[in-house]
């Protein structure tokens, strides 16, 4: 009888071990220039150990991150030490704390967003690339290994602020062709584009000709917030993820066909990859 018991209390600690064993988000910079990656967790997750950081042209960052965690991340670009205030700010996704790191504040839009909840319902992990709130860099959210819940690879591999429609394009002084693509619910502010007030609903709220332009570029990304079906993925929890800003998208289809992803919706639609990629001279 007491072996038993010693056998299942130990059991069960091994059991409680990998529970609380962190993952790991393993975030690269394949663009030219560096970028500094931010990171807010939900209101009930344990805290990072960064919410923010440098990642200079070619490198990565392994972070660690705490069980069930829920909360997004992002690359900053464009970024400078202020020379009247000496804050820290960034052109484009600047979460306003005046440092490197994020202290409570998302990002600013427009940012290309990676969303997670880990842990979730029925042990499987959410994740998604969202173009909600607007666009300023590709992104790729790549399980590391395939387990159980399909852990299909997803994100927006392409350069659209080239592309971006006239209305919605963030221009600054002196950086050329756009550095960023604001969402349609930024830049008019109209419920229809928001899916707020009469429009708050699923049967109310749906695709513009705005958003169609991010999902045709993009089809496993979000377009607009009731995008769910089409946008979000889901992987047995216990997976480590890698995070790439500005894959090359030829390299990334390759390694998507050796995976056998099992995703319906192509990764990037062909006939955008033309378009100027941040990866390339």
């Amino acid at each position: 009888m007491m072996n038993r018991i010693l056998l299942f209390m130990i059991l069960a600690f091994v059991l409680s071990l990998s529970e609380v064993e962190p993952i790991s988000f393993k975030i690269t910079n394949r663009c030219r220039n560096t970028i500094w990656p931010g990171l807010l967790s939900g209101a009930n997750s344990a805290p990072l150990p960064t919410t923010g950081f440098r990642l200079s042209r070619g490198k990565s960052k392994t972070v660690a991150i705490p069980a069930s965690w829920s909360g997004r991340l992002w690359a900053r670009t464009l970024c400078s030490q202020d020379r009247s205030s000496g804050s820290f700010v960034c052109l484009t996704g600047d979460c306003g704390s005046g440092k490197v790191e994020c202290t409570g504040s998302g990002a600013k839009p427009p940012a290309t967003l990676a969303e997670f909840t880990l842990n979730g319902t029925g042990g499987l992990d959410f994740y998604d690339v969202s173009l909600v709130d607007g666009y300023n860099l590709p992104m790729l959210i790549l399980p590391k290994k395939i387990v159980l819940g399909g852990c299909g690879a997803t994100g927006c591999l392409v350069d659209l602020n080239g592309a971006c429609p006239r209305d919605l394009k963030l221009v600054a002084r002196g950086k050329g062709n756009g550095v960023a693509c604001r969402s349609a619910c930024e830049a008019f502010g109209d419920p229809r584009y928001c899916c707020s007030d009469a429009y708050a609903t699923p049967d109310t709220c749906q695709p513009s000709v705005y958003s169609l332009f991010f999902k045709h570029a993009c089809p496993r990304a979000y377009s607009y917030a009731y995008d769910d079906k089409t946008s979000t993925y889901t992987c047995a929890t216990g997976a480590d993820y890698f995070i790439i800003f500005c894959p090359p998208p030829y390299t990334s289809e390759k390694l998507l066909g050796s995976r056998k992803d099992g995703a319906t919706l192509p990764l990037v639609n062909k006939s955008m990859i033309h378009l100027r990629h941040p990866h390339s001279s």
